[in-house]
């Protein structure tokens, strides 16, 4: 199977000099949680400059470096990873998955001949796990045992490092042994910006250090069993647009 049997070949994408605020809303429009960046000045068409995340956005965002520092005065070009990895669509999905497990990354522009055609993320390998036969492998196979967490009265600014310390994309929200919730690296970014917008300049520093995890994580959050297949973890992760799921075991948290 090649990259260009499951890839997306609807691309939404950014321009390097549009607002951060622009950016976010096309992810949330499309519901996607990563954007190629292009250069619409460039005489090549769709020229790739770079990839923009969620998590990217949370990183600058919630930095000492960046101030004060309304949310429309960020543009993409400074929040963006430059030179991205890509691939060409005739690839392998092998090769793919390695270049995406090796250089740590949810997602890869796809490039022919110097244009963008798709872009592959981990949705799209999940998708090929939808009707196939994974019914054998069970989630306690594949799972992250002994999750890092947080509690709900941590500071986010706390949540926020951890995330990038440990280079996770989310963190389960435990209280006294029960799951309350979860936070990650999309609801960081959301709450950066809407903060950023409401806050007087003089007060941001203060106020994003006082901030609570409990103020911006996910409640009600869905969960799977370990003994659940692959297969049926795909499903539920497709359908609801989830790329996480805190395993319980007998209540607790497995992973």
């Amino acid at each position: 199977m090649h990259v260009k049997d499951i890839m997306n070949r609807e691309v939404f994408s950014v321009d390097k000099d549009q607002n951060i605020q622009d950016a976010l809303k096309i992810m949330k429009k499309h519901k996607v949680s990563k954007l190629p960046v292009i250069n619409t000045n460039s005489e090549h068409v769709k020229e790739l400059v770079g990839i923009m995340t969620e998590k990217d956005i949370a990183r600058r965002l919630g930095s000492s470096r960046y101030g004060n520092l309304a949310p429309s005065h960020f543009h993409v070009s400074t929040v963006m990873t430059p030179n991205p990895v890509t691939v060409e669509s005739t690839k392998s999905i092998g090769i793919a998955a390695k270049l995406m497990i090796e250089n740590k990354i949810g997602g890869i522009p796809v490039v022919d001949d110097g244009e963008i055609v798709g872009i592959l993320t981990k949705t799209d390998f999940i998708n090929t796990c939808k009707g196939r036969s994974f019914q054998e492998i069970q989630v306690a196979d594949r799972m992250t045992p002994d999750p890092i967490t947080v509690g709900p009265q941590d500071r986010l600014v706390h949540a926020r490092r951890m995330i990038f310390d440990e280079d996770i994309g989310r963190l389960p929200v435990m209280e006294d042994d029960e799951l309350e919730g979860i936070v990650t690296a999309k609801d960081i970014a959301h709450s950066m910006i809407s903060f950023r917008k409401v806050v007087p300049d003089k007060y941001k520093p203060a106020r994003i250090r006082n901030l609570l995890v409990e103020d911006v994580m996910t409640q009600n959050v869905k969960t799977i069993t370990k003994t659940a297949s692959i297969e049926e973890v795909s499903n539920t992760m497709v359908e609801d647009n989830i790329s996480g799921m805190p395993v319980l075991e007998d209540g607790n948290l497995a992973g």
